[in-house]
């Protein structure tokens, strides 16, 4: 199989980048309301960029105490200003849906400053916008409200010196307030446009605070950091626990405190993608600290949906490789596509099977869980999903406990099933361990552990049952000494075949078997006299217990080889 074109790009990249393109345009829209100085110039550059956010339409602009902007309004608007002014009164200073005549959606957002909410920008629509929309719609309003307080601050600077002269103090104070605001502003927008990274933008939010910063991703594993080396290990708390501390903090969009941090959520669409914080155990970040963490929240939304956008399509193009390899094809283009990756397939390699144990949450954070671990521990690899299963190609020369450790670790905590193929010498070789992998892993499943590594390569009997080349001599085995029990279970719903079997791994003990299969004495003792019943075989003679034990063995590696996708129950 040769390797064919590139897939043609997802809507959902396309999409990414749209966003990130519309973001760039914003923040050199925001430049310009920076050096307009007007309060009037800027409103017009909000109100000309509206409409190009995906038809959204400006309705107005309110500033609490004052009125519309601007002022002179035709008299048709009077009764529907009236009415939206009597929505504004009883809106939050974080805004929220209006009603406005001539569209199906309307918001508020709200203008604020480094002295507290001001106003409203009225934004309307013929439908509700998108998830991306709306949040372009609220950095606009959020750069507006920066930009007209500035303008303002700069107005009343000049219209007020000569009254102001008793008040240097004072002025002095909010002289410098506005110009680490423009500070702040002019350097996480400069970060971003530059392309520094993760890092740039906590050594630049570091830098402008004074305070150490720390990054984390959604689930609480650090990505960057700056200031204060942070802990090591670094904490991680469990992942219900991290979900609830996430809609703790998500309830309102300022900075929050929380835990001895001033903590920023960067959430670019519905879903949270990062943590932005700075280490404050005794609260005394002050305001323009809590601003400055709020536009450095804004930058790293935008930095790791370009960063996703870029994951996404190197991962496209590993899933197309490993896709490639796991068919055995050892075609020049493939080798060379591997070369690309920086993956090496003339050394040898292994496949690791692996399903997290919450599958209806969990399998696609997996995913990605276990691309940072490879990395964390310098392997080169491949990795891609297949269903519920992460699959794995991995050096046999990486230290295999520390890449299971920090799965774990960047699981919270808790591992998840793994199942690892014998080495393969050879591209030929990969879909040998890739389904020996999966059989282990399924081994796994079928002896009731929900976490755990097992190795082909140690099945032992499971192993050679696993390998023989005609498994209906193995099923005639099975049927042969425990065909009356599997119908009494099928028939009945009962689990005779399964007390059997773990009573056999147990070494016949009765009390070990009572908790294995998790049932009083007397009730194991009542299930192994009706085995004896209705199988006709002593299960006290070693003779016939030997072959019943290879037979429940055999039963759970024709489970394992024949139904996939077991894994996942």
């Amino acid at each position: 199989m040769s390797a064919g074109p590139l897939p043609p790009v997802g809507e959902a990249e396309v999409d990414l980048r749209d966003q990130f393109s519309s973001m760039q345009g914003l923040l050199v829209l925001s430049m310009l309301m920076t050096e307009a100085g007007d309060e009037q110039r800027i409103l017009q550059l909000a109100s000309t960029a509206v409409p190009s956010l995906d038809a959204s339409r400006l309705h107005g602009v309110y500033v609490l105490g004052e009125g519309w902007r601007p002022p002179q309004r035709r008299s048709a608007h009077e009764q529907l200003d009236a009415e939206l002014e009597a929505q504004l009164a009883v809106l939050s200073s974080a805004g929220g849906p209006v009603a406005i005549v001539g569209d199906d959606w309307g918001w508020a957002y709200p203008l604020r400053s480094l002295e507290g909410h001001f106003g409203f920008m009225l934004i309307g629509r013929p439908a509700a916008p998108s998830p991306g929309t709306q949040f372009l719609l609220r950095v606009l309003a959020q750069q507006t409200g920066i930009a007209v307080a500035n303008a303002r601050l700069h107005a009343r600077e000049r219209a007020k010196t000569a009254e102001l002269r008793t008040a240097n103090a004072a002025l002095a104070s909010t002289v410098g307030a506005l110009e680490r605001s423009t500070a702040v502003h002019d350097r996480l927008t400069s970060t971003a446009a530059s392309g520094e990274g993760l890092d740039g933008i906590a050594t630049a939010l570091h830098e402008l605070t004074g305070y150490a910063v720390v990054i984390e991703d959604r689930t609480g594993n650090l990505i960057a950091s700056a200031g204060t080396p942070p802990a090591d290990p670094y904490p991680l708390m469990g992942f219900e626990a991290r979900e609830r501390w996430l809609a703790q903090v998500r309830t309102g969009e300022h900075a929050v405190h929380s835990g001895g941090r001033l903590v920023a959520i960067a959430s670019p669409r519905d879903d949270v993608v990062g943590v932005l914080a700075l280490v404050d155990p005794d609260g005394s970040a002050a305001e323009d600290d809590r601003t400055a963490l709020e536009h450095g929240a804004t930058v790293l939304a935008m930095e790791l949906a370009r960063l996703q956008s870029v994951a996404d399509t190197e991962l496209r193009l590993g899933r197309d490789l490993v896709d490639q390899l796991l068919a055995g094809t050892a075609s020049t283009q493939v080798l060379e596509h591997a070369r690309g990756l920086g993956f090496d397939v003339a050394r040898p390699h292994r496949v690791f099977a692996m399903t997290a144990a919450d599958l209806d949450r969990r399998h696609v954070e997996l995913l990605q869980v276990v691309r940072r671990a490879a990395v964390s521990v310098d392997a080169p690899a491949l990795v891609v999903a297949r269903g519920p299963t992460v699959l794995l190609l991995v050096d046999t020369a990486v230290d295999e406990d520390g890449l299971v450790g920090a799965v774990a670790r960047y699981m919270g905590g808790e591992i998840c099933r793994i199942g690892v193929g014998g080495a393969c010498r050879s591209v030929a070789d990969f879909p040998r361990s890739q389904r020996e992998a999966e059989v282990a892993l399924r081994m796994l499943h079928i002896a009731g552990r929900q976490a755990g590594v097992s190795h082909y390569d140690d099945l032992g009997v499971y192993r050679l049952l696993a390998e023989v080349q005609d498994p209906d001599s193995i099923e005639q085995f099975v049927r042969h000494w425990l065909g009356p029990l599997l119908d009494y279970d099928a028939e009945r719903h009962t689990e005779l075949v399964t007390t059997l079997s773990r009573y056999l791994e147990m070494g016949g003990s009765y009390d070990a078997t009572a908790d294995a299969v998790a049932v009083h004495r007397s009730t194991l003792k009542y299930r192994l006299q009706r085995i004896r019943d209705i199988s006709g075989v002593d299960i006290s003679d070693p003779g016939a217990r030997f072959n019943l034990e290879l037979a429940t063995r055999a039963l759970a590696t024709l489970r394992a080889v024949r139904e996939p996708g077991t894994e996942g129950g």
